[in-house]
């Protein structure tokens, strides 16, 4: 029941997160280029384009992983999450505004976003960005006007 939430509440958020596999019982492995890559999202905080791949969901915590795709020229609304999120940049480059700092972020970066700060997401021009999120717990999306 804790997955269907967190894809509801994902979907809502104008997210479209890919359904991969719901929990890992076995080993798994995947790479890059063999991604199941849900619908392009139609913006309302992401960038117009984002397209996300689930990898699993912490049955216990209800907490998603998932791979996001942040298509070039793209500014991910400023917003925060009520459980922390745990960022790796998988390729391309981004700007991460988080709290009071900005942070421009390469492949190999490793972020930890406590849950209730403030952020967003800016990708250059220059290409797409990957990044793989892991959630401490069910994915929500709480976008503050500025």
């Amino acid at each position: 029941m804790k997955w269907i939430i967190c894809i509801l509440v994902s979907l809502a958020a104008g997210y479209g997160i890919a359904a991969a596999a719901e929990q890992q019982t076995e080993p798994y492995a995947v790479n890059l280029e063999e991604l199941e890559w849900g619908p392009p999202g139609e913006g309302n905080g992401p960038p117009l384009g984002t397209r996300t791949a689930r990898q699993g969901v912490d049955p216990v915590t209800g907490g998603v992983t998932y791979y996001a795709m942040f298509p070039a020229g793209g500014h991910f609304d400023l917003h925060w999450h009520t459980h922390d999120e745990f960022v790796v940049v998988v390729s391309g480059s981004v700007i991460l505004e988080l709290g009071d700092e900005t942070h421009e972020l390469h492949a190999g970066a490793y972020v930890v976003i406590p849950g209730g700060m403030n952020h967003s997401w800016d990708v250059p021009e220059s290409g797409d960005v990957v990044i793989l999120v892991r959630r401490a717990g069910p994915a929500d999306f709480n976008y503050v006007a500025r």
